[in-house]
């Protein structure tokens, strides 16, 4: 590769530069501090000889500016130091996705983050067995997207101490991490809508959820699908919510087959779909937390324990109720239970 000495960055400058150069195996030094829009976009996309990145030393940073620069770079074992502590939009957004000879992540510093700035980053990351630290308090939409989605080899997941969430900022974090034993704990008590969606979505050896999962009002969508098909999670969160949204547990453990004991559900206001296929196929469900709702809301129940062949025993609120609030929530459980 030819050397690039500049410092001084334009829009665009790099982009594409060495898509598919498949023979490349050493890259040429990039020692811009201060980056522009879309600079390094695509540099390195499919280079799939490239063992080692180049030094990053940029700490101002751009919109786009390291997007998708190394994707599918599948024999790059190791990343470079990105020392910015402050974002931009897309900054990072792909920039690993499919590097599935990676298996050290670099150190992210930043506290102050930007809307997709973390988005895929290391997606499809097969032998990353570690996550950096990810310190920020307060995200933004979609940050950590589909951040760590099918590295299948990471066994600990990072702390994360937020506690004011964005739109879709953990959707699909550890989507597939199948070597993930222990959910982090999740202390933010301001979500917003799908914030936690799919976040742990097929994580087959998750045994353990966080222990309580505190936001007390929440926001449509937030849990729904979080532990699906989390077939060995054994514990789960408490759930505290007493005012619910739309959505709010939609299929939160549905397909957790080894779940036996379900969280309580105090909220008496329902909202449309809120415990929609919850429980959906948890065959090793044995009770029912209490329902204390009287009144019900459109598809508030709707295949909520379908499938869930063990349960012997169910206590409701309600005594009127239609087919479009209950569709289908007891079809396939024993018929000899106690319902109440």
């Amino acid at each position: 590769a030819p050397e690039l000495p500049a410092t001084t960055l334009a829009s665009n400058c790099y982009q594409n530069m060495f898509v598919s150069c498949s023979s490349l195996v050493e890259a040429p030094e990039l020692p811009a501090t201060t980056l522009a829009t879309s600079c390094y976009q695509n540099m390195f996309n499919s280079c799939r000889g490239l063992t080692e990145a180049p030094e990053l030393p940029a700490t101002t940073l751009a919109s786009n500016c390291y997007q998708n620069m190394f994707v599918s770079c599948s024999s790059l074992v190791e990343a470079p130091e990105l020392p910015a502590t402050t974002l931009a939009t897309s900054c990072y957004q792909n920039m690993f996705n499919s590097c599935r000879g990676l298996t050290e992540a670099p150190e992210l510093p930043a506290t102050t983050l930007a809307s997709n700035c973390y988005q895929n980053m290391f997606y499809g990351c097969t032998s990353l067995t570690e996550a950096p630290a990810l310190q920020a308090t307060t995200l933004i939409l979609n940050c950590y997207q589909s951040m760590f989605y099918g590295c299948t080899s990471l066994v600990e997941a990072p702390e994360l101490p937020a506690t004011t969430l964005a739109t879709y900022c953990y959707q699909y974090m550890f989507n597939s991490c199948r070597g993930l034993t222990e959910a982090p704990e999740l202390p933010a008590t301001t979500l917003a809508s799908n914030c936690y969606q799919y976040m742990f979505n097929e994580c087959s050896s998750l045994t353990k959820g966080p222990e309580i999962l505190p936001a007390t009002t929440l926001a449509s969508s937030c849990y729904s699908n979080m532990f699906y098909g989390c077939r060995s999670l054994i514990e789960a969160p408490e759930l505290p919510a007493t005012s619910l949204a739309n959505g709010c547990y939609a299929s939160m453990f549905e397909e957790c087959t080894s779940l036996v004991e379900a969280p309580e559900l105090p909220a008496t206001t329902l909202f449309n779909g809120c415990y929609s296929s919850m429980f959906e196929e948890c065959t090793s469900l044995v009770e029912a937390p209490e329902l204390p709702a009287t009144t019900l809301a459109h598809l508030c129940y709707s295949f909520m324990f379908f499938g869930c062949s063990n349960l012997s025993s169910i206590k409701v609120g309600f005594t009127e109720w239609n087919l479009s609030n209950t569709n289908s929530w007891l079809k396939e459980v024993s018929s000899t239970g106690t319902f109440m």
